[in-house]
């Protein structure tokens, strides 16, 4: 049996999407499964990179297609670059798609798993549908597509129709499950399995042995961290009036990390403002990564509300992994915040509440005891609930069962949830 992941991003790409597919890849790889990955040929954030066509990563043959390079920052641009990569794809599957092979779509870019449902079938092979981030509803949420209009009834009714025609359905959270299973899609494909974070690669880096912190001049700083993607599921506001109600403490220092498209935006902000507490820094290379999420004392993840059936904020699982307290700013009741208040790992607050946020960062600075038993504790629920080991052995059980002849891998007691 052949196992075949479709993510329009893969290594050495380090987007989410990339990082997680490539994780889990690489480890059925190593697991001794037959493994196959197609993807595009050029980087999330650098479009003029050309990647090789074929080559072996990790163990994993990689199958780079066509499509075009226009990039992110225009929305037609990246509409082309969509569409022409759904095309490739299709035409992949109908060519090279086998009879019996399990065919892991992924929701980069959005709607992919209704481009390959037909020539899956064709070919006879086996769909498990691994949900990131839920389509059309994300753009739905964000007023980019209107839900009442054409487009977006079809859009849905469409993934739909591709859900229900996979052997599996793979969610992080049970939120996502939750609507997907309210939205008319059989409960019994339906498996909530956790994103993760690899211990090995990302951990704790103490404040004395950081060079990013030295080289950044935050040595005798408390910081207060942002990294990963200035995207639109995400609120700013909150996190710029803290700094500006935090503006003369000269002990604090907001660190904010990674590039996107509200990036700009917010350092035009911070500029006018005259916000010198806040560091704007490029979102670092691979071989850095830990340093970087641990120079930070304490992280901010944000996610709006609306959205917390459609989105997992996966940087939350590298400040896990560095052991760093969350502060997480978004809904009370959302799967952050109770993760959070159940672990003891950070604090919640809610969108616009500014002044709790700034509050709870004076806290931390002036408990070090306590901001450093939050971290222990991030660490403790990255390497019990969270780590790698613990995601790919769930993944290769649902594996090792759709190898076994007249076994159920949705019934299979063998499964479990990562």
């Amino acid at each position: 049996m052949r196992i075949v992941f479709a993510n329009r991003y893969f290594l050495p790409d380090q987007s989410a999407t990339s990082r997680m597919v490539s994780s889990l890849a690489s480890a059925l790889a190593h697991h001794g499964f037959d493994v196959t990955a197609i993807a595009s040929r050029t980087l999330h954030d650098h479009s003029g990179v050309v990647l090789p066509a074929e080559e072996m990563i990790a163990g994993v043959a990689v199958k780079r297609l066509w499509a075009t390079r226009f990039g992110r920052h225009h929305l037609a641009g990246r509409i082309v670059d969509y569409l022409t990569f759904h095309i490739s794809v299709f035409i992949w599957c109908l060519r090279y798609l086998r009879s019996g092979d399990l065919f892991v779509v992924c929701t980069d870019p959005p709607l992919l798993s209704v481009t390959t449902a037909l020539p899956a079938l064709w070919r006879n092979a086996r769909i498990i549908n691994w949900v990131m981030d839920l389509f059309p509803e994300v753009a739905m949420e964000l007023e980019m597509l209107s839900s009442k209009g054409i487009p977006g009834k079809i859009s849905k009714m469409l993934r739909n129709w591709s859900m229900r025609k996979s052997t599996m359905i793979v969610c992080p959270t049970e939120m996502m499950a939750s609507y997907l299973q309210g939205s008319g899609i059989p409960g019994d494909r339906i498996r909530v399995m956790h994103h993760w974070s690899d211990g090995s690669e990302i951990y704790p880096i103490p404040r004395s042995d950081n060079g990013l912190r030295r080289h950044w001049g935050l040595q005798d700083k408390f910081v207060v961290g942002y990294s990963g993607n200035f995207g639109r599921a995400h609120d700013f506001t909150t996190l710029i009036e803290a700094a500006a109600l935090l503006k003369d403490d000269s002990d604090i220092q907001f660190l904010l990390v990674g590039g996107g498209q509200q990036r700009a935006h917010i350092e035009e902000i911070a500029q006018k403002r005259q916000l010198k507490n806040i560091l704007f820094k490029p979102l670092q290379p691979p071989e850095n990564i830990s340093e970087s999420l641990s120079a930070a004392d304490a992280h901010i993840v944000s996610l709006i509300p609306r959205l917390e059936h459609c989105i997992v904020p996966s940087k939350f699982y590298g400040i896990l992994a560095a052991g760093r307290p969350t502060l997480f700013v978004g809904a009370p009741d959302g799967e952050v915040a109770n993760v959070i208040a159940s672990t003891r790992c950070g604090e919640a607050v809610e969108i616009g509440e500014s002044q709790k946020l700034a509050g709870l960062i004076v806290q931390l600075k002036n408990s070090p005891q306590q901001c450093t038993q939050m971290g222990c504790n991030a660490r403790d629920l990255l390497e019990t609930v969270y780590s790698r080991d613990n995601a790919v052995q769930s993944w290769s059980d649902v594996m090792s069962a759709f190898q076994q002849p007249g076994t159920d891998p949705l019934r299979s007691t063998i499964f479990r949830s990562a």
